[in-house]
């Protein structure tokens, strides 16, 4: 079988809801909040992607995480890049990320000791549509009020910066050790290839594509797998139905058919577009 629908975790967070985004069913009366969905294939810890819904009622930390080559110093398999799709964000809804001015390394300490690093990062306001590639070592903070999804390289490595007075570890030394102390600029988005075909991400690390509904040959070779992410829509591909609020890995080339009115992410590992 060359597709595969992805199971889904369901991760309880303290800055998550207890009503998510349609398509999501909403968490027991009494139970804990929802934050993130996360979409695993038999063997978790071996793609080298992860995609994730989030939902959020609260502040995310202020944090970062390790390139590959900080990761690896570390003895950790690898770093974590990721970007972010707006699906959903209430009016007055944020994202940091950056520095406003350039940090030292004490600076940052200091900030992020006292608090005074909510002031100093740039908070962004976003709204449904928006799109963010986070590098490795961008210090960040998602916002409240959002749905959005993430594609991240498969690490679930965070160095916590700051956590407004929640009781939860910090992790200042590495942390500081990782992070881009620059503002942060947004990299080069090559946008609408053809008709129906967006790319969002074109590497360092992996490939994000945006396509519209109808036909499609999927041109992955034998051995390389990709991520289909239904945001809205249904199709088969591989012999596999999908909807969505899916996820399904693709491996080797296929055809894929899509709703007309599908909106569909398309993920994969490399620099370049396949």
């Amino acid at each position: 079988m060359t597709a595969t629908l992805l199971a889904t975790k369901r991760v309880e967070k303290p800055w998550g809801r207890h009503r998510l985004y349609p398509g999501f069913p909403d968490p027991a009366p009494g139970g804990e909040p929802i934050g993130e969905v996360w979409f695993q294939s038999p063997h978790p810890e071996e793609p080298e992607l992860l995609i994730k819904y989030l939902f959020t009622s609260e502040k995310l930390s202020v944090q970062d995480h390790p390139s590959d080559e900080e990761a690896q110093k570390r003895g950790l398999p690898r770093g974590k890049d990721e970007c972010w799709l707006i699906l959903d964000a209430e009016p007055d809804s944020t994202i940091a990320i950056g520095p406003k001015q350039p940090m030292t390394a004490d600076e940052l300490r200091q900030s992020a000791l006292d608090g005074s690093i909510e002031d100093k990062l740039d908070w962004k306001p976003v709204k449904a549509g928006d799109f963010y590639y986070s590098h490795s070592g961008v210090v960040h903070a998602i916002g409240a009020g959002l749905t959005l999804i993430e594609v991240q390289q498969n690490s679930d490595t965070t160095y916590r910066l700051y956590d407004y007075g929640r009781p939860r570890e910090l992790h200042l030394d590495d942390g500081i050790a990782v992070a881009d102390l620059q503002p942060y600029v947004a990299p080069p988005r090559p946008g609408e290839v053809a008709p129906g075909r967006t790319i969002l991400v074109e590497g360092p690390k992996f490939v994000l594509e945006r396509w519209g509904g109808g036909k499609r040959e999927i041109g992955l070779p034998e051995d390389k797998s990709g991520w289909l992410v239904p945001i809205r829509g249904e199709g088969v591909v591989g012999g596999v139905a999908w909807r969505a609020g899916e996820c399904v890995m693709v491996t080797g080339p296929e055809l894929l058919h899509a709703s007309e009115d599908a909106d569909l992410l398309f993920a994969y590992t490399g620099t370049s577009r396949i």
